[in-house]
């Protein structure tokens, strides 16, 4: 089972739902998504938010955080995700924005870099990866962990539910 499959089944499970908001992977993290047969009943949808300007005029990333941070940033990664989750109302959103080659690196923002951000009713967290190896390879690895990105939310989001109920003395089902 990949790990896309297993997403769908929990989301699905938790009845739960997600968004993507992607530059570097360009819908990939979609597309890994929707091929699973069901996942319409849990992914409401994506932003391709390549350009900045979709970045800013879509999904509401503030342009002094563009300015300042650059796209490759964990503000904008941040923004980018708590932007698609407001958009469409999911309870989950996971966002990628990075450098994926050949091109475009630096000394401090390297090729492979990718930054992750990560969406819920619980707040909003960040993560940096550099993933070796050619373009095809970086959007690969950036895919496969967003989506990672977005099923240990949901494993988490089960467990905070399992422990209030305990708090509380109540019979759920997880």
């Amino acid at each position: 089972m990949t790990t896309a499959e297993k997403l769908v089944k929990v989301l699905t499970e938790k009845k739960m739902t997600c968004a993507t908001a992607e530059s570097c992977t360009g819908g990939g993290v979609g597309h890994a998504i929707t091929a699973v047969s069901g996942s319409s009943a849990v992914f409401w949808g994506g932003v391709i938010s390549y350009d900045n300007s979709v970045k800013r005029d879509v999904l509401g990333v503030p342009e002094e955080v563009l300015a300042t941070n650059g796209a490759v940033s964990s503000e904008c990664a941040a923004a980018m995700a708590e932007g698609v989750r407001r958009l469409l109302k999911t309870d989950l959103a996971v966002s990628t924005t990075g450098i994926a080659g050949p091109g475009g690196g630096s000394a401090e923002k390297p090729v492979g870099l990718v930054w992750f951000g990560l969406a819920s009713n619980s707040g909003t967290i960040t993560e940096r990866k550099v993933f070796p190896g050619d373009r095809e390879a970086v959007r690969a690895a950036a895919i496969e962990h967003a989506v990672q990105l977005l099923l240990a939310a949901t494993i988490e989001h089960a467990l905070q539910l399992l422990l209030a109920a305990e708090e509380d003395n109540y019979d759920i089902d997880i």
